[in-house]
């Protein structure tokens, strides 16, 4: 009893400390609400104003001449990059997994497995580099003009293709750093499921491939969805890579899969030093309401994979097995 009231204080630390930041960001970025309002999240207006002009005041708040702030791109581009890395990176972690943990023998799969774990350790500005010097380059001679090509049938996909840099750039990049932690993550899950089920599905005549399908991987499902949630997690925050491969585009959403993009993470790196020269702090305080709105928006895709996991029966079923 005495070791249960030691660990739960150390416990609540990780879910008191998301509550603080939120907070925090909630507190000083309050004034930045009361002026915004919801056309903070429904247009796209962001302008610093006149940095030489004479603060104003306007619905209570002092600001520069002609500011508005307005973050429907940032949204767009923030959704959009996440879902297309995670579509992409969901099979491919999965498949990396399975080919690990059953596809080759154990002494070479502590290798393999050790260069995965690896790539996840690389950090992100040496992926946005590599995305600029390789990636882009490829995509924009190559893959690009060919899915305008033969992809134009689908309307996102048609159109002009642009530079290279957009929001399919910042998908595949993002995609590449997330795949290392869902295929670690799974192939650790895969591996350590009890023998007897394997034995079982293969002694009833099960192939190898029907085994791991049927039996093996749904025995994983919980640790699928967790996995997808840490992806999911770090694409919607990654700051540098999306940086360097998005396009930086403001107050304009995408018209094609090509477009350049700018994510909520990268803009408040990307726009810092310029909102700290507002002498009012309208600009500061906004980007704070902008990392509230990615804190809520992570908050509210966690919530979304927890009632994924009810409403499909695992959690009443106490866990294990397709519901």
């Amino acid at each position: 009893m005495s070791f249960k009231r030691l660990i739960a204080p150390i416990a609540s630390l990780v879910g008191g400390a998301l509550l603080v930041i939120i907070a925090f960001l909630g507190i000083y970025a309050w004034p930045a609400v009361k002026f915004n309002g919801l056309g903070f999240v429904t247009k796209d207006n962001w302008n610093l104003g006149s940095l030489y002009g004479n603060p104003i005041m306007r619905h209570g708040q002092l600001i520069l001449p002609g500011a508005a702030y307005g973050i429907l791109f940032l949204i767009v581009g923030t959704l959009l990059s996440t879902l297309i890395a995670v579509l992409l990176a969901v099979p491919l972690g999965v498949g990396s997994a399975i080919f690990l943990a059953d596809g080759v023998p154990p002494a070479l799969r502590t290798w393999l497995s050790f260069f995965v774990e690896m790539l996840a350790a690389v950090p992100s500005v040496v992926f946005g580099l590599w995305g600029y010097a390789a990636v882009i380059p490829l995509l924009n001679h190559t893959m690009f003009p060919w899915m305008a090509k033969h992809l134009a049938f689908i309307p996102f996909f048609a159109g002009a293709t642009g530079s290279g840099y957009g929001l399919l750039t910042s998908g595949f990049v993002l995609t590449l750093m997330i795949v290392p932690l869902i295929t670690a993550t799974m192939r650790d899950a895969l591996v350590n499921q009890p023998r007897g089920l394997r034995e079982a599905a293969l002694a009833l005549g099960a192939t190898r491939f029907e085994t791991m399908w049927s039996v093996i991987l749904p025995s994983t499902r919980r640790v699928l969805i967790a996995s997808g949630i840490l992806a999911t997690g770090r694409a919607l925050g990654e700051t540098m890579a999306v940086l360097m491969v998005g396009g930086g585009a403001l107050n304009y959403l995408p018209q094609n899969i090509y477009a350049p993009i700018t994510t909520m993470a990268a803009f408040i790196v990307s726009q810092l030093d310029s909102a700290m020269e507002d002498p009012t702090g309208m600009a500061v305080r906004s980007l704070a309401e902008v990392a509230l709105v990615l804190c809520v928006i992570s908050v509210i895709v966690n919530g979304a994979a927890r009632l994924l996991l009810y409403f499909s029966g695992y959690e009443r079923m106490g866990g294990g097995g397709w519901a």
